[in-house]
């Protein structure tokens, strides 16, 4: 597992004449080389492009080869040389494998059906190379897939009954470990809202604007009506300033005929006098 150390023994009896060489890959790039007689003990951890940089340890007893916080770079083979009475070589194949992240699983909502009796599920992680992931219906498999290919990600589908009582899980494994995510049905299988018939959807914009719109209104309305309500007061009060000035101007009149009449009571026994030929006669009306 990547971070771990890993220690490759040789299973041939090291002598103080042997000379050893450890070497990577098909490039048989020189790694370490040490002669136990000679006190030779060398380790050339920056080739071939510095992977092995402060990883390396070389046993000087044994000749073992140590690399520590391993990394998947370092997957591939080692070769171990040794010269001595006669040349003796060894074979290790080292695979360093990353460490799996946890699966995810999603409910595809763009199948969502309320006339559907099946929901659908993704199962997905990061892509990783020498990892499968699989879909398991209790202890079966039911589909798995492995593509190494870092630039997408790894996904499969997998259609589930609503009602169905069967225990599944997305399991991403490789040959040294695993990560399982157990389904969880009521969770994130659930039937679509059916389409109300007497109401069309409005969507969420058109609420907004619904009520954008009607607060308006009610706003206006409320102006109009302040306006009218003024308009109406301003109006009863000119009606009221016009019946009081009826009123002053009926008594006025009222006053004016009652004192004529106090006139005409008074004056009305004095005799008038007539002018005939320069001469005033009296009479009595």
């Amino acid at each position: 597992m990547e971070g771990d150390s890993v220690t490759l023994n040789s299973d041939t009896q090291i002598r103080e004449d042997d000379y050893i060489m450890w070497k990577f890959r098909a490039e048989k790039a020189l790694i370490a080389k040490m002669k136990k007689k000679k006190q030779i003990f060398a380790i050339y951890d920056d080739v071939p492009d510095g992977r092995f940089r402060d990883r390396l340890k070389l046993d000087h007893q044994t000749g073992s080869l140590t690399i520590t916080n391993t990394r998947t770079e370092h997957t591939g083979v080692y070769k171990l040389e040794i010269s001595g009475l006669k040349l003796t070589s060894e074979i290790f194949n080292v695979s360093v494998y990353a460490r799996l992240p946890v699966p995810v699983i999603i409910s595809n909502s763009s199948q969502c059906s309320s006339s559907s009796s099946s929901c659908s599920l993704v199962c997905s992680v990061l892509n990783l190379c020498n990892a499968t992931l699989s879909w398991y219906r209790g202890m079966s498999v039911l589909s798995s897939i492995s593509v190494c290919d870092l630039s997408i990600s790894l996904s499969l589908p997998l259609e589930v009954e609503y009602q169905d009582k069967n225990t599944y899980s997305c399991v991403l494994n490789n040959p040294i470990s695993n990560q399982t995510t157990h389904l969880d049905i009521n969770t994130l299988c659930h039937t679509c809202a059916a389409p109300d018939t007497q109401s069309n959807s409005v969507p969420p914009v058109s609420v907004f604007l619904i009520v954008l719109i009607s607060a308006a209104a009610g706003s206006l309305m409320i102006v109009v009506a302040v306006v009218v309500i003024c308009f109406c007061r301003k109006c009863r009060k000119k009606v009221q300033t016009c019946e009081e000035n009826r009123n002053n101007e009926a008594s006025c009149q009222q006053k004016t005929r009652k004192m004529r009449s106090k006139e005409e009571a008074v004056y009305g026994n004095v005799p008038k006098r007539t002018m005939i030929n320069n001469r005033i006669y009296w009479n009595k009306c």
